[in-house]
């Protein structure tokens, strides 16, 4: 499999992201979702001797990455963000200052056409970001229904030729196993006429399966929970999301819990007297910046958002 080194990924919002966190020089933080490295190498440069950084990966080729970073103030876990606590508790961590979360694939998972991610390359129709473990998209697509494909293009996908590439698969896989991303990207094509200016037929579906075959909505929904309960007073959780789906789960949680539960109606009870809410909202959603955008094209459509915990 190949490797891309550290130095081709670029972070999105490297900067944005390292200041809301307001590192601490003797603070202990998190950065859950290590990639190459980018956002962990940037905590640690802001730490001083008693700081501490813990991250985690699902990928296994992140983690070996991650073994070039050779700091007694480190420590790398391979593990889904979803398993935050846990990782957590087998360091004998209780509360941190600060957690990142970069949600989604990242740029080496996409360009490495072994794992399958993009229509780019004709390669073996994986897309896991766990290749140690669980159901690949292709594993997917010869065992589940018509209805069930149909359902996960359309939700995860927001594509509305859902039915008709649904119908069209299982036609297919009657022929011949579809096993490669190619053999994919050719069919969807096929049944996808018309497409937004500039954007491959496949561009949905692949988001769609890729989405699913990681639980990726469902990861980041046990996740936020975690990170907001692992927070100290003052700890800061920031998380950059991808796509309108990620920043809708993202979006909802923080302000959720930026408001004070509120009594049931017709209960009369004073302002003064309503519960705190867990945390509060610092600033608006950030987005990257022309000049950042154009180095990276990835950036265009990152969102950050930042929560204190109270």
């Amino acid at each position: 499999m190949s490797e891309t080194p550290p130095a081709a990924h670029q972070p999105v919002l490297l900067v944005e992201a390292i200041a809301a966190l307001a590192v601490k020089p003797d603070g202990l933080y998190v950065d859950a979702t290590f990639g190459r490295g980018g956002h962990s190498r940037a905590i640690l440069a802001q730490l001083g001797p008693q700081g501490r950084l813990i991250a985690l990966d699902r990928d296994p080729t992140a983690i070996a990455a991650g073994a070039e970073i050779r700091n007694p103030r480190f420590t790398l876990a391979h593990a889904a963000f979803s398993r935050l606590a846990e990782v957590l508790d087998a360091q004998g961590v209780g509360l941190v200052d600060g957690i990142l979360l970069d949600i989604g694939v990242s740029s080496p998972q996409l360009d490495d056409p072994a794992r399958g991610m993009s229509f780019r390359f004709d390669a073996p129709l994986d897309m896991r970001m766990d290749t140690t473990q669980g159901e690949t998209a292709a594993d997917f697509l010869a065992r589940a229904d018509q209805s069930e494909i149909e359902e996960v293009i359309r939700e995860y996908g927001e594509e509305r030729f859902a039915h008709a590439l649904a119908k069209a698969l299982v036609a297919a896989r009657r022929e011949q196993r579809i096993s490669s991303t190619g053999q994919l990207a050719a069919l969807v094509a096929s049944v996808v006429r018309t497409r937004e200016p500039g954007q491959h037929p496949a561009t949905r579906t692949f988001q769609a399966l890729r989405i699913h075959v990681n639980r990726e909505l469902e990861e980041l929904s046990l996740t936020l929970p975690q990170a907001l309960g692992r927070l100290r007073p003052g700890g800061r959780l920031a998380v950059i999301s991808f796509h309108s789906l990620e920043d809708r789960i993202v979006k909802r949680f923080l302000r959720d819990a930026a408001t004070p539960p509120q009594p049931p109606k017709g209960v009369p009870v004073r302002a003064a007297d309503l519960p705190a809410p867990r945390a509060r909202l610092i600033g608006k959603a950030l987005r990257a910046g022309a000049e950042e955008v154009a180095a990276n094209p990835r950036a265009r459509s990152a969102v950050l958002r930042v929560a204190e915990k109270l």
